[in-house]
Order: C-alpha cells, then structure tokens, then sequence
C-alpha cells in the first residue's frame, strides 16, 4: 500500500461518487484509509520527540469521516474528494492538519474562522504583543513555506470592536483567520522525502501554533 493506491482511490471516487460505487470498492477504501490511519500513528511519535507540548492523537482520532454531512450541505456530493487528518489536539487549540486530496494537497495550522470567543482572545494577545506575532510571521524560512495568513477575502474593512482604526498592528486585529497553509504536490507526498518535509513544516509551524495556543488559554 502507498500514497499512490491512495491518490488512486480517490481520482476515481471524485469521477463515480455514489453509494454503489462506494459499497463495491468498500475494501479499498478500508485499505487506503487504513493506510493512512498507520502513516498518521507513525508521524505522531515523530512529531511528539521533537515537540515536548506535543499531544498524542492516535490516526483513527485524527482522520476526518469520508462522508460529507449532507444535513447542513445537501447540495455537496456524498463523499468527500480528500483524506483530511488533525494530529496534535488538543481542546481550545489549532491542530495541525493534513489534507491529501485529488484538487489539491496541503499543510495548514492555527484557526480558521475560529468563534468569537477564541477570536476575542487572540486579538487581545495581538493588542499585547503583536510584535511577535510578526516577528514570526515575517521570519524568511516561515514567509517562504507560507506566504502569510489564509484569506478569503472576508477580513474586516474597519477596527473590530474595541480597538482604534490607527492601532498599531490594525491589519492582523481585522483577520477572521489566524491560519497558514502550505501546498503539497502529489510527487512530494508520493516520495520519499515527504515524511521529513511533514516534519520541517512541523517545525517551521511551531512559534507560530504555540503564539496562538498561548492567546487562546490565558
């Protein structure tokens, strides 16, 4: 079994998505997510020596149900096109998450459009000290793996409330998202190199996992 069968499995889920071509292929999914599933306990022992903060997660924890919720989505297809895994939760903090799919491929941590409560806290921690925040944000080895904070275009125009228009880190307060992704090719994820590449993203991602993990338990 190898990330090839995986990447397999799913180009031809995302061309026959149904449920009779699910329960006629159902041992390969079990096979590929079980595949996974190993991969993931692997990289969780991996992850916990270099990261003494580290909180294990077992792969069944972490990977993600195939099936997409229909009750709230009734217009996306029945199964997703990707494998989706979080290693590292723990409650009230970002994971770091994984996600192996047929239109595309990344590394993501920190919070996506995290609720008000948590959101609230991280903007008061960037009120305090948003100097490091961009201290690390800015660190070339980070800006050249990530860019900058995801965006969807739904930051704020204005302050949030309780902070001035002209405060000094004005643009960070106005984010929804304090997340950052990195893309993955297939031949990176089908190669040798990946199990290590996960681990520097890891490392490179970690001033700014425990930044936010920080903001969000005082």
């Amino acid at each position: 079994m190898s990330f090839y069968k995986l990447y397999d499995f799913l180009r031809e889920l995302q061309q026959n998505n149904s449920k009779e071509w699910m329960d006629e292929n159902r041992n390969r999914y079990y096979e590929v997510r079980d595949f996974y599933i190993d991969w993931l306990n692997k990289m969780d022992i991996k992850l916990a020596e270099i990261d003494p903060n580290y909180t294990h997660t077992s792969g069944k924890k972490a990977i993600n149900r195939i099936n997409n919720n229909l009750l709230y989505h009734p217009n996306k297809p029945i199964y997703k096109d990707h494998f989706g895994a979080g290693l590292d939760q723990e409650t009230k903090q970002g994971d770091f998450y994984i996600h192996l799919g047929t239109s595309e491929s990344f590394i993501a941590a920190g919070f996506y459009k995290p609720k008000s409560s948590l959101l609230k806290s991280i903007r008061q921690a960037i009120d305090y000290n948003g100097e490091e925040l961009l201290e690390i944000l800015n660190k070339p080895s980070f800006k050249k793996m990530f860019g900058w904070l995801i965006d969807d275009g739904d930051s704020l125009k204005t302050a949030p409330k309780g902070f001035p228009q002209d405060h000094k880190y004005i643009e960070l307060l106005r984010n929804k998202s304090f997340a950052v992704q990195t893309d993955l090719t297939q031949k990176l994820v089908t190669s040798d190199a990946f199990e290590n590449h996960v681990i520097e993203v890891y490392k490179e991602i970690l001033p700014f996992r425990n930044y936010l993990n920080q903001a969000v338990s005082v």
